[in-house]
């Protein structure tokens, strides 16, 4: 049976490539955009047995002058070298070293966590960071993408998982982030990286539920939300010989329901803590304050199945089951009285939402994430979160990635601007960069990459390249 192009390893790296554009790339779209993603999943004649396992491949972007440059490159992490001398190492699902060099230090002391920083990327202190859901970051060279030194913070925060997801707050001039700690008392620690820092400020410790599995967060001016949910990571199943990575370790108990954590930035306070009915999330999409009510807007799903679809056997296959979909779900959350309201944003099926960066933290109306409901493809949608109304864009055989919108500096909508993706075409075995008008979904630009590239999870854009010096790493 043939493999998704998406799942498919990719062995080949461009440098710095032009790409050759049909239609028109904004003149005042000026940076770039880097991406982060399993590119190899074969190592040996072995294959990983989940999405998350492949080795952390970085994607770039650049945008200037109305042209399109391109590069991949792996990183040169010590997953990497293992794969080399043909030993294949994962952390979610493939194997039981990756996730128990994140247990083993609780008990004995032994190995560091997996480097295979995979998920996403970060600019920290200047650096150009990538990040996994394990304590460790690699930073890299963000013009030709070089892999560097590993990435340390200065502080002592406890941390035996992480957040990929970094929430970039420009107002305040910081990153939030949490950390979990595992023990008798399990604890989720809150922090915020001012810019021009490598050390993470403890905003609080909460105890956890659990813990939790948990992938994101979300920020208001004044406030840090969590969404604990009833996905349990079990203490007692890391003891089990035959376990198989962090999914064996998770546990679904929806009779916990789901925590919603209201923390102040400011003062550390835990303000606010009800309990929902039990759902799974991995992104959120954003919040804000309006009075005295927090607006969470998120994608959820009814339970834990996503993940299990998420396995390459499943993949692989074109699964005739494909993953549940995702919905956008709005709670708001009354700090006063501590009462919630739930009310779904539309019924359209989606994932990996994302706002454009200037309303983080503040109040949004549009999102713009991957359409999952089509048959064949993935495609945009558009989402109005005040009227929930949508718009969306498909095209047969298409698999559209993340989509990440840019808002014109000179425009004045909160629809100005552009939305770039990735896009794959499985009949035609192609990847291409998409540039589509933010407000209709325009098609505005679009390049042809040399090369198909496998579905990859995260990036930023960062308008203008900060960074400092240091030795890279072949």
């Amino acid at each position: 049976m043939p493999t998704h192009p998406g799942f498919r390893s990719l062995q080949s790296e461009v440098d710095n490539k032009q790409l050759e554009t049909q239609g028109t790339v904004p003149a005042w779209l000026e940076g770039t955009l880097i991406r982060n993603g399993p590119g190899l999943f074969d190592i040996d004649g072995t294959r990983v047995s989940h999405w998350f396992d492949g080795l952390a491949m970085l994607r770039r972007y650049h945008f200037s002058n109305g042209n399109i440059r391109y590069s991949n490159r792996f990183l040169r992490t010590d997953a990497y070298a293992d794969a080399a001398d043909g030993r294949l190492t994962g952390q979610f699902g493939t194997d039981t070293r990756g996730w128990r060099r994140l247990i083993e230090p609780l008990r004995s002391g032994l190995p560091t966590p997996t480097d295979n920083t995979n998920v996403h990327v970060a600019r920290i202190d200047q650096e150009y960071v990538a990040l996994t859901e394990a304590p460790r970051r690699v930073s890299f060279d963000p013009e030709t993408l070089q892999t560097q030194t590993e990435f340390e913070f200065t502080d002592e925060i406890t941390e035996h998982l992480t957040a990929a997801h970094l929430v970039d707050d420009q107002d305040q001039r910081e990153l939030i982030g949490f950390a979990t700690q595992f023990g008798r008392v399990p604890q989720y620690h809150i922090y915020k990286i001012p810019y021009e820092s490598r050390q993470r400020e403890r905003i609080t410790s909460v105890d956890a539920r659990g813990p939790a599995y948990m992938h994101d967060c979300s920020v208001t001016d004044e406030h840090i939300v969590l969404v604990e949910v009833p996905l349990v990571i079990s203490a007692l199943q890391t003891l089990n010989p035959f376990s198989e990575g962090i999914q064996d370790l998770l546990s679904w108990e929806p009779d916990r329901g789901m925590r919603l954590l209201v923390i102040e930035r400011e003062s550390g306070e835990l303000i606010a803590d009800p309990i929902v009915d039990s759902a799974f999330v991995f992104h959120h999409i954003n919040a804000y304050i309006d009075d005295d009510t927090i607006i969470l807007d998120l994608i959820e799903y009814s339970d834990n199945r996503v993940l299990d679809a998420m396995q390459m056997q499943q993949l692989d296959a074109f699964s005739s089951s494909p993953a549940p979909d995702g919905n956008p779900i709005r709670y708001q959350i009354n700090i006063t009285t501590g009462s919630v309201e739930r009310s779904p944003l539309s019924d359209v099926g989606m994932e990996l939402p994302r706002i454009a960066q200037p309303d983080v933290s503040g109040r949004h109306r549009y999102t713009y994430a991957q359409l999952t409901d089509q048959e064949g493809g993935n495609g945009l949608v558009k989402l109005d979160c005040d009227t929930g109304e949508t718009r969306e864009w498909w095209e047969p055989s298409v698999y559209l990635e993340e989509p990440l919108p840019i808002r014109d500096p000179n425009g004045h909508a909160d629809d100005d601007g552009v939305v770039i993706a990735p896009a794959l075409d499985v009949e035609e075995d192609r990847t291409t960069v998409m540039i589509f008008d933010a407000s209709t979904l325009e098609i505005q630009a679009r390049a042809q990459l040399p090369h198909s590239e496998p579905f990859g999870f995260h990036g930023r854009f960062f308008p203008s390249m900060q960074t400092e010096t240091h030795p890279t790493i072949n």
